[in-house]
């Protein structure tokens, strides 16, 4: 992705979200053309001259300082996502061609990882990669995303099915906040792994084939997702509302592990017991196994 490019829409996306009354400042100037701030009020809160200012939002983020960047992520109040992009994106400015990492998170995982999926048996668990791609799951996983392998492509991937196959309106039953929230980790990652050409190389598909990616993905925002609650609206056993955890997985770089547990007693964990015995019959996991072959 064309670093300079994705500073300038990033950076200019914050400034204009932002009021010069929000950010406590008298209006400069007549009659605005904008909403949000102008560049010679962002450099007034950061500290900085309007020039450096105005370089670094044209996308030169070379050699700008860490005390620079809390600087600007102060006067844009940039949430520590928003505050981590900005971040990235000046580690990639600043790493030269030679020195970037060109491998991409693998679309498998070591056995003993499946190993430890296996061993969660009262929650669904998968292995996801900074692709969307579901790499690897235990029973329960499988089972929940059972809509999500009826599709033909392959590894089974969430941005892929929310966007593109008309079933994930009924599985998520707040599918607006659930693409929203896919595309703000997707542009987060891409940031995080910005010479990952299989994430650019999504980002273009789903651009070409969904309008409602292209404008999410247009608006550059980000997202930290580590733990929260969502709800699912399962074809067999219906609603379902889970806690999630989702840890990073520090020897296997890009990939991460996300756990849904149910309150225990809940009627939602009284639907996971309902759900691993169709898993069983049904036997999802191994189907899921043959299809990723």
């Amino acid at each position: 992705m064309d670093n300079r490019a994705e500073v300038r829409a990033f950076l200019a996306s914050r400034r204009g979200r932002i009021t010069p009354e929000q950010a406590g400042l008298e209006p400069i100037g007549g009659r605005r053309r904008v909403t949000g701030l102008r560049r010679e009020e962002v450099a007034r809160l950061a500290g900085v001259s309007v020039d450096y200012y105005t370089r670094l939002e044209r996308g030169n983020l070379t050699g700008a300082s860490d005390s620079v960047l809390d600087s600007i992520a102060r006067a844009l109040e940039l949430d520590r996502a928003e505050h981590d992009h900005l971040y990235n994106l000046a580690r990639t400015a600043n790493t030269s061609s030679r020195n970037r990492p060109t491998t991409s998170a693998a679309s498998a995982v070591r056995p003993v990882l499946q190993n430890l999926l296996d061993a969660i048996t009262a929650a669904p668990a998968f292995i996801g990669n900074n692709r969307m791609d579901i790499v690897a799951a235990n029973a329960l996983g499988y089972a929940l995303y059972s809509d999500m392998y009826r599709g033909t492509a392959r590894p089974a991937n969430h941005s892929r099915f929310i966007f593109l196959d008309p079933r994930a309106r009924d599985f998520y039953p707040d599918w607006e906040r659930a693409a929203n929230v896919n595309v703000a980790i997707l542009r987060r990652d891409a940031g995080r792994f910005p010479h990952d050409k299989r994430i650019a190389e999504l980002v273009g598909e789903l651009s070409v084939r969904s309008d409602e990616f292209r404008s999410r993905w247009a608006a550059h925002n980000v997202r930290r997702h580590y733990s929260g609650t969502k709800q699912f609206q399962h074809p067999v056993v219906g609603l379902l509302e889970l806690s999630y955890q989702v840890m990073e997985l520090e020897e296997d770089p890009g990939h991460t592990l996300t756990v849904y547990p149910a309150i225990p007693g809940s009627p939602s964990d009284e639907a996971l017991r309902l759900l691993a015995s169709w898993a069983a019959t049904e036997d999802v996991a191994q189907a899921a196994s043959l299809d990723t072959a």
